[in-house]
């Protein structure tokens, strides 16, 4: 760890002192998150607007979006890409439910989003799952899980801050299928796609795109489940990938289930534009840490900051949760509403569920320099809150 010389000036000696600079862009939410830098919707296109998603410009839009994201996620071509609805969410319920069953389930939780896919598979699918837990700042002990099994687990837990710090944790033979809520954690990480079976994630996050749309990625091993395996429980439209038990390609070339938004569409492909623009998925990687080590700086030179995630090995560096000393729920939403009301810093108090703190993005469309000018406002408005 740097040691880091604190400075001496107290925060509450400048409870009346606004710094002099905001943030150029304070958008710091965890989803949906910040625009590409140069982002306006006058630099949308707009030629597939009105048109049929399934006319020859449709389809060619949405190959597109396919394709870039293909590139910049360097996937291999193993592994299929298609576009779903209902966001992340949509497209993790569509894995579980087409495809758990034919083994044992265990589900990895340290986190509410890691909870919430638990509560799915024991409460409406019903499996039994082994549940392998952490608290909030803690990540479990991925030694113990059985690969036997299939296995549910976020790459990165958006509301807690923590993070698998790689895949070699996940055994090449494993028998069991992996299936990673990645939706944080793509744009962002180097992941091992050989060790994942099933991916998901939506634009709202890491691109900083629109919601509403989920993107489901398919090892040749997640086909081949959906090949021969039929669950027991019946499958709404929305969720069906088999067809007279053959993968419906189409779903995986632009031909989704259910009518898209192609505005949401142009609104990815812009964002996919862009990061191919900053250097793919390295550049993007780049950016997100040299953000997270901006913002790093901030909580090591302040004595009432700290990281809720204790390991810097596992902590994220998306989603970086901050706990605040001495607060409560009720602090952190004045402290946060300060920070909104004088346009320095949107969104940033941490998750309903977690620990009272601050939540700030630090994925790559976010600029480094709006990282380092909100130190300045943290202590502001955390010196009128203690005031107050």
């Amino acid at each position: 760890m740097t040691d880091v010389t604190r400075p001496a000036t107290d925060a509450l000696a400048h409870t009346d002192h606004k710094p002099a600079s905001k943030p150029a862009r304070p958008f710091f939410s965890s989803g949906p998150c910040a625009k590409p830098p140069g982002w306006t919707p006058e630099k949308l296109a707009t030629q597939s607007l009105g048109r049929s998603h399934r006319s020859k410009i449709g389809k060619t839009r949405l190959q597109y979006s396919i394709d870039l994201m293909r590139e910049l996620l360097n996937l291999p071509e193993t592994h299929r890409i298609g576009i779903v609805p209902g966001s992340d969410t949509g497209a993790f319920e569509m894995a579980m439910w087409t495809m758990l069953g034919a083994r044992p389930v265990t589900a990895i939780a340290w986190e509410s989003f890691g909870e919430g896919w638990v509560t799915d598979a024991v409460k409406q699918l019903k499996l039994d799952p082994t549940v392998v837990r952490a608290d909030y700042g803690q990540l479990p002990d991925l030694a113990a899980v059985d690969f036997s099994h299939d296995v549910l687990f976020a790459w990165n837990g958006t509301t807690s801050g923590v993070r698998v710090p790689n895949a070699d944790w996940i055994p090449a033979d494993r028998e069991g299928l992996t299936f990673a809520d990645a939706t944080s954690a793509v744009f962002a990480y180097d992941i091992d796609w050989a060790k994942i079976d099933v991916a998901t994630f939506s634009w709202q996050k890491v691109l900083g795109g629109e919601g509403g749309h989920g993107v489901l990625i398919l090892g040749p091993r997640a086909v081949e489940r959906l090949e021969t395996y039929t669950p027991d429980w019946p499958l709404p439209k929305v969720f069906r990938l088999v067809s007279k038990g053959k993968l419906t390609e189409g779903v995986f070339k632009g031909e989704t289930i259910n009518t898209p938004s192609m505005l949401a569409v142009e609104d990815a492909i812009f964002a996919l534009e862009w990061g191919k623009s900053v250097g793919g998925a390295s550049g993007l990687i780049a950016r997100s840490d040299a953000n997270a080590a901006a913002l790093d700086k901030i909580v090591a030179e302040r004595d009432w900051l700290g990281h809720l995630a204790a390991d810097p090995a596992s902590r994220s560096k998306t989603s970086v949760c901050l706990t605040v000393e001495g607060a409560d729920e009720a602090f952190i939403k004045s402290f946060a509403g300060l920070l909104e009301k004088e346009g320095a810093a949107y969104d940033i108090a941490g998750y309903r569920d977690a620990p009272a703190g601050l939540r700030i993005w630090c994925g790559a469309t976010v600029d480094t320099a709006d990282i380092e000018a909100l130190g300045p406002w943290l202590d502001w408005a955390y010196a009128q809150t203690k005031a107050a």
